[in-house]
């Protein structure tokens, strides 16, 4: 099953939304802002990909973050920051159940769903 991670007011994620909508993929919308992210879901997308793929450093939520949580910021310190406040993960996070997938960009969504 696939499950897209995000919140819904976001620009990007309702262009990820049509575009799966647009090509006839079923997923499960996980919404951050009323589920949050469990530490273990977390843990499991940073063995994939890193914490520095995940957290969103251009976004509004991190402007917010103190300048010395910033400049301290290492793994177990994100991992906090994601679990307090998931909507600094970037986003959406997709997850095929054969893998995670960071961001949305149509070519590399074609590139995930070819041949489905």
């Amino acid at each position: 099953m696939t499950t897209l991670y995000g919140i819904p007011n976001c620009d990007t994620m309702k262009k990820a939304r049509a575009w799966l909508a647009d090509h006839g993929i079923d997923y499960t919308f996980h919404d951050y802002k009323k589920a949050g992210i469990d530490e273990a879901t977390l843990r499991g997308w940073i063995d994939q990909v890193g914490w520095e793929i995940l957290l969103n450093r251009r976004g509004m939520m991190w402007r917010k973050v103190p300048d010395d949580v910033k400049t301290g910021i290492g793994l177990e310190s994100a991992i906090g920051l994601m679990l307090e406040t998931p909507s600094i993960i970037k986003r959406p996070v997709l997850d095929t159940g054969d893998g995670i997938h960071v961001g949305f960009k149509p070519e590399h969504y074609t590139q995930i769903f070819a041949g489905q």
